[in-house]
């Protein structure tokens, strides 16, 4: 990262071992994902119930000229927008930057900041941020940089985190300070007004990140229009398109994330939950393909709460899973909310369906659908059980006994597993409790649970391991040469 850019700034702040900090999830993205994820980031201020103080960043004056006219539209929505960029593109003769909430902050030529590409956006019912810097010569490699627009790489991250977005504004400020000290203080006086008006209630991200989704697959389109104009056999088509999808699957990755912070009670219940149902699966001696696709579904499951289905089409015409893994045909699927919001994506649909049965009982008492024993697909069953006894297990911890002792980790996994067991054969597959209770067992003789969320920003192997390949080595040479 570039000395003195903010991106390097933060990111020195979350290193490893800094009190109080967690490590950033940093990813490479080619420009047509950096533009799909900020153009939808941007329509959020078009529809939040609060107006936001923006701060943005172009990498190069050519760019941010076109967006003028957005602008206008966005400073319409915005207590103010300040725009960080090198002053030759023109952009102070625009219109835009005449509206009283618009100010320009002209850069200069060897400030560091003026190589990175940022949109942060901190509003009392939301908060959303990009903030990447190009690639640089060394990064590239022996092939130098790209001639063609769409080959450019940034490397970076995105996030909806309040605490993030408010700490990277600060450093901004602290940036500003240096041109325009007037500025820097109305800034600073903005952004403690909005940090002090934030609620309890926020904005539901949840139309925010199908937005996100929406414009990456149009901007997948369109790619594929842009590569059809060039040289296909040297442009490569599949790292470009691997990198749309994976930003996809961080969409969802990340607003799952923000539904368990929100949750004060069982606040890492999806890594915990994903967890445990792979090393169910791995009891079962599941193929990798599948425990994959069970420990994603585990950090998704809670977009679809475990509620009554709104719509049930075609009773009993359901996806069913075939020996290869694939999802038959099938009519139509119950429209579990959350899962639903899954569909949007074709990679996650069969996620979606494992969400959707959850709440399917063995004895065919359950919702949405009614499937009985082995109609209930697999992984459904597995993460359902593991749910529920993720949610007996946080339950249990935190309870008070009659004599006001807590009871032990111990305790609190044999009263989850009994009661569990209680409902083997109505609610849950027999044999899928047997296997929760060889490992229940194993924790109590010592055997350690690892519950961690994989690098969102290479959530593409969730899908398909060999897919994340490229992914993980251009992340793991940039991050060799910081």
């Amino acid at each position: 990262m570039l000395e003195g850019s903010i991106l390097q700034e933060l990111g020195t702040n979350h290193q490893a071992g800094h009190p109080g900090k967690q490590p950033l999830n940093f990813g490479v993205y080619y420009k047509n994902t950096l533009v799909a994820l900020c153009h939808a980031l941007e329509d959020c201020i078009l529809t939040s119930s609060s107006q936001p103080l923006v701060v943005t960043a172009f990498q190069r004056g050519k760019w941010y000229l076109q967006e003028a006219d957005r602008y206008a539209d966005l400073a319409e929505r915005s207590q103010q927008i300040v725009i960080m960029a090198a002053p030759e593109g023109g952009f102070a003769e625009h219109p835009t930057s005449q509206k009283a909430n618009v100010e320009l902050v002209s850069l200069d030529p060897d400030d560091p900041v003026s190589q990175e590409w940022h949109l942060i956006i901190f509003a009392p019912t939301y908060a959303a941020m990009v903030l990447c810097q190009e690639l640089s010569d060394a990064d590239y490699g022996a092939q130098g940089q790209p001639t063609q627009d769409l080959e450019r790489k940034f490397y970076g991250f995105w996030t909806f985190e309040s605490n993030l977005v408010q700490e990277t504004i600060e450093l901004s400020i602290a940036h500003i300070q240096r041109y325009d000290a007037a500025l820097a203080a109305k800034l600073t006086a903005q952004m403690e007004a909005i940090a002090a008006a934030q609620t309890e209630k926020r904005d539901d991200l949840g139309p925010i990140v199908v937005r996100v989704v929406d414009y990456l697959q149009e901007g997948q389109t369109a790619l594929s229009a842009q590569i059809n104009a060039y040289d296909a056999e040297r442009l490569q088509r599949d790292p470009l398109d691997n990198n749309l999808i994976s930003n996809e699957v961080q969409a969802f990755l990340r607003m799952a994330q923000l539904t368990d912070q929100a949750d004060a009670t069982n606040s890492t219940a999806a890594a915990e939950v994903a967890s445990l149902a792979e090393a169910i699966g791995q009891l079962l001696d599941l193929p990798v393909w599948q425990l994959h696709r069970l420990k994603l579904a585990g950090l998704l499951h809670r977009l679809a709460p475990l509620q009554a289905t709104e719509t049930v089409l075609s009773p009993g015409s359901f996806g069913r899973y075939g020996d290869d893994g694939a999802l038959s045909t099938a009519p139509s699927c119950p429209l579990v909310p959350g899962a639903q919001v899954l569909r949007t994506m074709p990679q996650l649909r069969a996620i979606a369906t494992i969400i959707t049965h959850l709440t399917e009982c063995w004895n065919g008492s359950g919702q949405p659908a009614g499937l009985a024993g082995d109609e209930i697909p697999l992984e459904s069953r597995i993460l359902g059980l593991a749910a529920e006894f993720q949610q007996r297990l946080v339950k249990l911890r935190t309870a008070i006994t009659d004599t006001h002792t807590p009871l032990s980790q111990d305790e609190c996994m044999t009263k989850a597993l009994t009661d569990c067991q209680q409902q083997q054969g109505d609610r849950w597959d027999p044999k899928l409790v047997d296997a929760l209770a060889l490992l229940v067992n194993g924790f109590q003789q010592g055997l350690d649970l690892s519950v961690s969320v994989p690098k969102i920003s290479a959530g593409l192997w969730l899908i398909d391991s060999h897919y994340g390949d490229d992914l993980f080595k251009a992340v793991s040479e940039v991050e060799g040469k910081r």
